[in-house]
């Protein structure tokens, strides 16, 4: 693929650093699908030239980029424009709501909804008998049509009535606050692990590929447990957000 000139307008009498300006401006084009996945910039003297910038403030610019998940330096090939991460604050909101104010456009496919006794440790969260009938709810949430996550989620059955249709078109935690279900609190763990063979396979990773792991337990405003979530995320699309104060 040739490499693709850029014209990026600077304003040096900004008090935005020059290197911010134009990460911001790729940063843009490159979400905004006006600068296509898989685009191979010019090299950075070239582009640096090109843009009347000193090389370190160009490489600065590229660095931001690559640490935001939007370029990538490959060797023979130079810097190209790879797919965005879905980056996720975190907060107790659904993957679907969050996506959705992104601009992403999620689609769900249900992969399987039944009215069952959950597994004993997931009846342990739900503060349930383990004979209990509960909800049992696996998802596969797409962005930009590619898989993303696969999710499992457990939500007792006198809370709300679900089915596949309202699944496909609403997230869970709509369908919850629908009902009246006040979703007050969460206790929430992350972590990572390498994906198993069928878990790879939905999600179009290979086997042993890296995931993102969540497991959440979601409390009401009466301290009931309303809904366990055990998800994986593709790590290699997918990152979380937090935001840290004294």
């Amino acid at each position: 693929m040739t490499p693709t000139p850029l014209s990026i307008a600077i304003d040096r009498n900004s008090p935005v650093p020059l290197y911010f300006q134009v990460a911001q401006e790729l940063e843009r084009r490159i979400t905004t699908g006006e600068i296509a996945v898989g685009t191979r910039l010019e090299n950075e003297l070239l582009l640096a030239e090109r843009l009347g910038l000193s090389r370190p403030t160009l490489r600065r610019s590229i660095e931001y980029l690559v640490d935001r998940g939007l370029l990538v330096r490959k060797r023979g090939v130079g810097t190209q424009v790879v797919m965005p991460r879905v980056r996720r604050p975190l907060q107790l909101s659904s993957l679907y709501d969050d996506l959705t104010r992104a601009g992403e456009h999620p689609r769900t496919e249900v992969l399987r909804l039944a009215v069952e006794a959950p597994p004993d440790a997931i009846a342990t969260s739900l503060e349930v008998a383990p004979d209990t009938e509960v909800y049992v709810i696996e998802r596969l949430r797409y962005t930009r049509d590619e898989p993303l996550a696969l999710m499992h989620n457990y939500v007792p059955v006198g809370l709300v009535r679900l089915d596949e249709e309202t699944l496909v078109h609403q997230g869970l935690y709509q369908l919850l606050r629908a009902a009246g279900v006040s979703l007050k609190i969460a206790s929430q763990s992350i972590g990572a692990r390498n994906a198993t063979a069928a878990e790879a396979r939905v999600l179009d990773e290979s086997r042993g590929a890296p995931l993102l792991t969540m497991d959440r337990t979601v409390y009401d405003d009466v301290g009931t447990v309303v809904e366990v979530g055990t998800h994986v995320y593709r790590a290699s699309r997918y990152s979380f957000e937090l935001t840290l104060t004294d």
